[in-house]
């Protein structure tokens, strides 16, 4: 049995780029920062990113360009896949390793600001008294139609 997946959890470090292939579908690519932290042998917290680089195709790709940003939350699920190309300029071999992404799933915007639906003062007021400063979800009182959800 084999298996290739992949389940990242960060942040953008740049906007996602969207391009189209000859065929016409979409591709969207970007890269993922993430942290780890650990204690050394002297019991110092050490702390180190790492990047991934990030494909998407077809919708879903559109939909990581519409609404995602350099700093936005993402969780990405996925496949490894290893692609080699031979570079015009210097005729050397270049790899490329990457997360084909077959689920995107958008993280906490923090302080961004919403899209489509505005806060009441009630819900603005009750989140200034309530929170503690922690982020929360706002869930609007009116009935989405299927119809409005961009995905």
């Amino acid at each position: 049995m084999y298996l290739n997946k992949a389940l990242i959890i960060g942040n953008l470090t740049r906007d996602p780029e969207l391009k189209a292939l000859p065929s016409g579908i979409k591709v969207c690519s970007f890269s993922v920062a993430t942290n780890r932290v650990w204690k050394d042998q002297n019991g110092a917290k050490q702390e180190a990113a790492d990047y991934h680089n990030i494909v998407v195709f077809g919708r879903q790709a559109e939909t990581v360009a519409q609404y995602m940003k350099k700093g936005s939350q993402v969780m990405i699920e996925g496949r490894m896949q290893t692609r080699s190309w031979d570079d015009a300029t210097t005729g050397t071999k270049k790899y490329r390793t990457e997360v084909v992404a077959d689920r995107v799933q958008f993280g906490s915007t923090g302080n961004a600001p919403r899209t489509g639906v505005a806060p009441t003062q009630a819900q603005t007021k009750s989140n200034e008294q309530d929170d503690g400063g922690l982020d929360t979800i706002d869930y609007p009182q009116d009935e989405i139609a299927s119809e409005d959800i961009p995905f």
